[in-house]
């Protein structure tokens, strides 16, 4: 087993306002993310981290447990700590799949299978409140490495710019940024099912295969409705994280 070394790239400000632990763990995720860690790589332990670092032991680990959380490192005991960011990682926060892709490094990719004008459900006019047409939208967002999620989703008539050749270029969150929405606040419910036979072709799995579901509105600062969306994830190579505080 190679034991690689990463420690020459990162440099601490001690002085600086940023909790150690927090940058030792965005140069180790940057280090991962752009590559120069590659899925596989093992790292020293703690110990030897900490010193060549000047750190100590308790500020190395809560390092290593944010990239742990995650889903960046995985520890295993009597082995070692070893970067395992294959799958695709999102932490449980306001932004979109393409962007979180983009940060990641990966080459986000979009087919615009649906873009019409509806009228809404009693669900979705009782969510958006003011009962107007909506956009309905369907994307199929993946990666070089096949497909990831079928994205669902629905926003007023009202927001400009919404084409079938913007949203192939990017994520739906920035469109509506460009258009002046000010998202701030997301409801999301996550749960999991079997893909039926069209999903199954579509994100290129077996009929039944488990996916998560993701059902999420996001509201403005005054608490208006921005967007909804349905969304179904690839439960082979998707996962949420999220870090929980113990108060």
């Amino acid at each position: 087993m190679t034991v690689v070394d990463p420690l020459g790239e990162i440099r601490l400000g001690k002085s600086s306002p940023v909790p150690l632990y927090c940058q030792v763990a965005t140069q180790l995720e940057a280090l991962i993310r752009t590559g120069k860690l590659p899925v596989g790589t093992w790292l020293d332990n703690e110990i030897g981290l900490a010193q060549r670092l000047g750190l100590s032991r308790p500020t190395m680990r809560r390092a290593i447990a944010e990239l742990v959380a995650e889903g960046l490192l995985v520890r295993r005991r009597g082995v070692g700590t070893r970067v395992v960011s294959n799958d695709i990682i999102r932490p449980i926060k306001l932004t979109s799949l393409y962007d979180d892709l983009l940060a990641g490094g990966s080459a986000p990719t979009t087919q615009v299978l649906v873009l019409r004008e509806v009228a809404p459900t009693p669900q979705l006019a009782e969510e958006f409140a003011s009962g107007g047409r909506l956009v309905e939208m369907l994307r199929l967002r993946g990666t070089a490495s096949g497909p990831l999620a079928l994205l669902r989703n629905w926003i007023p008539v009202t927001v400009p710019g919404v084409t079938r050749q913007a949203l192939e270029a990017g994520g739906l969150y920035g469109l509506l940024r460009a258009s002046g929405a000010d998202l701030r606040i997301a409801r999301a419910v996550i749960g999991a099912r079997g893909a039926d036979k069209e999903e199954s072709r579509l994100l290129g799995l077996a009929v039944g295969a488990a996916c998560l579901t993701v059902r999420r509105a996001v509201y403005d600062g005054a608490k208006n409705l921005i967007e909804v969306g349905d969304h179904l994830c690839r439960g082979d190579r998707y996962h949420f994280t999220s870090a929980v505080m113990a108060r």
